[in-house]
């Protein structure tokens, strides 16, 4: 559960911004030091962004900003201003999954998938810089998500499932 936040009590006044968020443009009303999570889940209800722990250190609300993950709980509104952001939601395209989504599934990834949104975007931000991943350069880039199950093995496995698949393609 995020803990609630008293915007009244922010450093700025609200003002009113426009966010592009998995290709749709959004009008939000909030300060500017408001961190791009509460707006993703409170205002325009795309919870597959999970709060954890609320300092950008366990992975469970990483998305992308300009293609690259980021912890949306460490990122203020105003930061996101003039970038496309995508989450979660925001990868399957006309009903087909992301092939990280479907490589997640395909390769039984999940245990109680609280980290699994934030594993899939930093994922997908890795492949989209490196299609070609070593197993060291995969764990390298999942080291600030955080998953407690222990299925790590297939999280690596379902990247290299995806790289695979995404390979394929490109050619």
């Amino acid at each position: 559960m995020i803990p609630p936040r008293d915007f009244s009590k922010g450093t700025c006044m609200a003002t009113s911004t426009e966010l592009e968020i998995n290709g749709k443009k959004y009008s939000v009303n909030y300060p500017p030091d408001t961190p791009l999570l509460y707006v993703l889940r409170d205002e325009i209800g795309l919870t597959g962004t999970k709060y954890g722990c609320g300092e950008g250190l366990c992975g469970a609300c990483t998305v992308l900003i300009a293609g690259t993950a980021r912890r949306s709980c460490q990122i203020p509104v105003s930061a996101a201003v003039s970038k496309p952001i995508t989450t979660i939601e925001g990868l399957e395209k006309n009903g087909a999954l992301h092939p990280v989504q479907q490589a997640f599934l395909d390769a039984g990834a999940f245990q109680c998938a609280y980290c699994t949104s934030g594993m899939i975007m930093s994922s997908v931000s890795l492949l989209q810089s490196n299609p070609h991943p070593s197993t060291e350069q995969i764990v390298q880039s999942l080291q600030g998500n955080i998953c407690r199950c222990g299925t790590h093995p297939r999280i690596i496995a379902a990247v290299q499932r995806a790289a695979g698949t995404m390979q394929g393609r490109s050619k």
